[in-house]
């Protein structure tokens, strides 16, 4: 396949969101709990929270206007301050020798206070924040942008990521190679072939 490039997701594909996910949102948690203008399982809600990017998870549940209003507030200034581990076998990935990207979706704060606390900045050649406060633009976008910029080949690229309906469909749309990481066994009985569970999997994809 001779991959040149990696694009790599970030949250639950180079650290467990869950791991943080309780002091993190805890105060988001109070207001989506005290407010109750949602449809479903309070359970059901802080799940999806930690693996689903914040506006389709406020759509799924039918957040009201007010509470979807108070929940953005919430995040704009959100950050994570204290320390993170990133899963052990990222380690395998840092010595790869393909150049490689992040691109996470998230509110950059946020993001940046994680990527800084994982210690990973200087393992990508560039990271891109696709804010969903300020922007309507997608992956695709982002990968589509990544290609023209560099000018990479399509067949030269693997995109790396946990959540089948985000970064791996944006890769399947544009005919790029994807590889679903599913350390946490979100997807156990679906058959992928392009599906590994640790990076050391990864290298009969390059």
């Amino acid at each position: 396949m001779n991959k040149s490039v990696l694009i790599f997701d970030l949250d639950n594909t180079i650290y467990p969101v869950s791991s943080i996910a309780e002091k993190l949102f805890e105060k988001l948690y109070a207001v989506i709990e005290k407010s109750g203008e949602y449809k479903g399982d309070f359970e059901a809600v802080k799940l999806e929270i930690q693996r689903t990017p914040f506006q389709k998870v406020a759509g799924a549940f039918s957040f009201s206007e007010q509470l979807l209003k108070d929940c953005m507030e919430v995040h704009i200034n959100l950050t994570y301050d204290d320390p993170m581990q990133y899963f052990p076998d990222y380690e395998l990935v840092r010595e790869l020798l393909q150049t490689k990207f992040l691109v996470t979706s998230g509110f950059s704060k946020l993001q940046n206070s994680k990527i800084d606390n994982l210690g990973i900045r200087n393992d990508f050649k560039e990271i891109v924040i696709l804010d969903l406060q300020q922007s309507n633009e997608t992956k695709k976008d982002i990968f589509i942008s990544l290609l023209e910029k560099y000018r990479f080949p399509k067949e030269e690229v693997l995109i790396v990521g946990d959540d089948i309906n985000s970064e791996i469909q944006a890769g399947k749309d544009l005919g790029i190679d994807t590889v679903i990481y599913d350390r946490l066994e979100k997807y156990t009985d679906l058959n992928f072939a392009n599906k590994i569970d640790n990076f050391a999997q990864i290298a009969k994809f390059l």
